[in-house]
């Protein structure tokens, strides 16, 4: 019998970004419906926030071909970590991109070079989209004129999924790795996981893992496999 768990594995996958593979719900549908509201955005800015794989990084797709489709840019929209944001930055930024993505906005940024790129694009009329795990106001930010300003951004929450839209994105995590699996597969997996999107995405690489490993379809037990694998992981606050 195969011990699986000898067998070093690492899968590699592309997950689909355009826009008819993001998965409209109602815990998301303010967001998207957000995103392609710009370039008629009520602030120069906006934040999407929510827990982690809900989304947020797929919506700054769509966003940037909004931008390049409206603009003629030849060129992808860049995008920053908000951890790697230095002072140097903000005027080199904004010098060719009038539009920017930062990512992970957080506690542990360099709250002067925020507060400048804030500012600048503010002034000068450019555009921000922020996304972050908490809205701006929970940030634990220690310069006032920065915690004033990203106060005031519009901030829209991606909430826990639904039935219907975790069906959906587990179907689509297997096809992204072009695998299709028996909607009997995914209502159990529906009854037994946990209710997040973060759940969802590791159940599906585990799930896929294990098949892989055995040289074996997917199936009800590989799936209770996983299950059992993740509910037994120790870093439960992985998953929150």
């Amino acid at each position: 019998m195969i011990n699986r768990h000898q067998i070093p594995l690492e899968f590699p996958h592309h997950p689909y970004m355009e826009r008819d593979d993001f998965i409209v719900s109602a815990c998301n549908k303010e967001a998207y419906d957000a995103i392609n509201h710009w370039p008629v955005w009520p602030f120069f800015s906006l934040c999407i926030y929510g827990p982690k794989m809900c989304g947020k990084t797929h919506l700054t797709h769509i966003y940037a071909d909004n931008v390049s489709l409206a603009t003629n840019y030849p060129y992808p929209i860049p995008r920053i970590e908000a951890q790697k944001l230095t002072l140097e930055l903000p005027p080199l930024l904004f010098e060719k991109h009038r539009c920017l993505i930062v990512e992970n906005l957080n506690d542990n940024i360099n709250q002067e070079a925020m507060f400048h790129l804030y500012n600048l694009y503010n002034n000068e009329g450019g555009n921000i989209l922020f996304t972050a795990d908490f809205p701006p106001t929970q940030l634990n930010i220690s310069l006032p004129d920065l915690k004033s300003r990203l106060n005031v951004v519009p901030a829209i929450r991606i909430s826990a999924p639904d039935d219907e839209l975790l069906s959906a994105l587990i179907i689509k995590l297997f096809m992204d790795r072009q695998i299709t699996v028996s909607l009997d597969i995914v209502k159990y997996i529906l009854v037994n996981m946990q209710r997040s999107f973060i759940y969802a995405q590791k159940l599906v690489d585990k799930i896929d893992n294990i098949s892989l490993a055995y040289k074996r379809a997917i199936s009800i037990s590989i799936v209770k496999e996983a299950i059992n694998e993740l509910n037994n992981d120790t870093q439960r606050d992985f998953f929150l």
